[in-house]
């Protein structure tokens, strides 16, 4: 059965307004089955030998079909691309392509632009909202209009939390066993490391250093974690691996959509404050993070500090797509003097909403100082003035405490 998406609306307001929609996302988020909904006849490269023949020596064959036609893993033969471009510009009508790929190819590849023909829409693993998890009571549409966080509780407990964090998203894996699901992301994490990585970047690489880097990613998961710091952390054969190393295997596991930056927000300051550049690094579903540390739900819960930011990383996840539906992105705030917000909710129209995410019912009130100070350093002549603050917890009911300070459970979010 399939689970809605949040992300189904979008797709088809694209294809209403453009000749195609390309599909990212990581491997297994629901790219197909989603694009099955809509499309009215499909093409698989990745299972199709003849097909992709086909792509290269008859491309017409290949997009002739019922609009919207469906091209599975596009990039297995990228020079459909073109092809797809210049059926767009013959047809003169909207909706006609839907690609889908789980790995964006190098810029050579789509060197010649599909603006005004093509849009890109980003795709991730299932949130809370969508999995059933999460009540949608709080909407993030209505947090960027100023609207207050008002619901019932809503309650996951820590052991519940720490589950969903190791499951993750995946919508292949909602029917299957604890114990399946957390062999399937270790085993995804395994095709990463010793496939995936070689084949989108073009050349071979060492599977044991991507292993270490994965595994220091998710020791430093949710944090500003620098090249130089990963470098020393993941060690090959002893040896500590280059800066430049662990950079392009980055861009490689960025390519696949792997990790997923949460990139820094500068917003115009009242004060003398250097905002810090660090991107926070993030896996695309924390379960991908638990797996490279071989993390169970049990071992999880015996580490408060590491299901903090696993916690952290979980919201992060779910806030991009609601954020997504909203047409707003998702940044982070760090200054030089310690002065922080988890994450920055912008819409294209410039309204902004601030968040500390918390998994400690202690930490809230020092969540919200942070970010009263925060709304007071932004010069808001030029920023303007915050939504929303807000700190979001793992459980409890959704209000406004008299400071202007929101409260939101997890459980109680949606788009």
């Amino acid at each position: 059965m399939y689970v809605e998406r949040i992300v189904d609306a979008e797709l088809s307001e694209r294809l209403a307004a453009t000749g195609a929609v390309v599909i990212e996302g990581p491997r297994a988020c629901g790219k197909t089955e989603t694009a099955r909904q809509i499309a009215a006849s499909e093409v698989l490269l990745d299972v199709d030998a003849d097909a992709r023949v086909l792509a290269g020596i008859a491309p017409s064959q290949v997009l002739a079909g019922a609009a919207p036609r469906l091209i599975d893993e596009w990039q297995l033969e990228p020079s459909i691309w073109n092809h797809v471009r210049r059926a767009i510009d013959d047809r003169n009508a909207p909706g006609q392509f839907i690609l889908t790929g789980s790995a964006v190819p190098a810029d050579d590849i789509t060197r010649h632009t599909g603006a005004g023909r093509l849009t890109r829409l980003r795709m991730r693993p299932l949130s809370l909202f969508e999995t059933g998890h999460a009540s949608g009571a709080i909407s993030m549409k209505g947090l960027l209009e100023g609207v207050a966080p008002n619901a019932p509780e809503a309650r996951i407990s820590i052991a519940s939390l720490a589950e969903l964090i190791c499951q993750g998203g995946w919508p292949g894996h909602l029917n299957r066993s604890a114990k399946q699901v957390l062999r399937a992301n270790r085993d995804y994490l395994n095709e990463v490391r010793r496939m995936d990585i070689s084949r989108v970047s073009g050349k071979s690489r060492d599977s044991v250093k991507v292993g270490k880097l994965l595994h220091s990613l998710a020791r430093n998961v949710a944090t500003p974690v620098t090249m130089s710091t990963l470098a020393k952390d993941a060690r090959g054969d002893g040896a500590i691996m280059k800066a430049d190393t662990v950079a392009e295997y980055l861009e490689a596991l960025e390519q696949l959509m792997i990790v997923e930056n949460q990139l820094a927000w500068a917003p115009h300051l009242r004060s003398r404050s250097i905002a810090r550049t660090t991107p926070v690094r993030h896996f695309t579903d924390p379960s991908l993070a638990a797996a490279a540390l071989r993390a169970s739900p049990d071992r999880l819960r015996q580490d408060p500090k590491t299901l903090g930011f696993f916690f952290e990383s979980l919201v992060i996840r779910d806030l991009r797509v609601y954020a997504q539906a909203a047409d707003a992105e998702v940044y982070h705030y760090r200054d030089k003097d310690g002065l922080e917000a988890d994450a920055i909710v912008q819409a294209m129209d410039g309204r902004w909403a601030a968040f500390e995410i918390k998994l400690g019912g202690k930490r809230v009130d020092e969540g919200a100082r942070n970010l009263r100070k925060l709304a007071k350093r932004v010069d808001q002549e030029l920023s303007g003035a915050p939504s929303m603050l807000a700190v979001i917890v793992p459980s409890g009911y959704g209000y406004m405490r008299p400071d202007g300070v929101g409260i939101i459970p997890i459980g109680a979010l949606g788009p």
